[in-house]
């Protein structure tokens, strides 16, 4: 897994780039090929504003946060993308579940 950290108006520090990367650990867990993660922090008075857009094979899934800190803006962002990988992998695990068995649970 590939992150970038970005600052908009915002000097990334290397403690705020090690955070994010501690936080996005855990999103790796749901897919074995690589994925690539562009994180955007920035100020957006008076909250602080992390967005991130997540590359996979064929998809792009993008969200954003704000907090009061820098700091809770990143741990809300981990949670919704970790959501959001989580549908994805339901949707692409259920879209082949219902194919070749029939309505009395034979194969067809």
């Amino acid at each position: 897994m590939q992150i970038e950290t970005h600052g908009h108006q915002i000097e990334v520090t290397p403690a705020l780039r090690e955070y994010v990367e501690n936080r996005f650990e855990r999103l790796g867990r749901h897919f074995e090929h690589p994925c690539q993660i562009r994180v955007q922090l920035g100020l957006d008075k008076p909250d602080h504003k992390a967005e991130a857009t997540v590359n996979l094979s064929g998809k792009s899934l993008h969200a954003d946060a704000t907090g009061v800190d820098m700091y809770a803006a990143i741990d809300l962002l981990a949670d919704k993308l970790d959501r959001l990988l989580l549908k994805h992998k339901e949707k692409m695990v259920d879209h082949h579940r219902g194919e070749g068995i029939a309505q009395n649970g034979a194969f067809n």
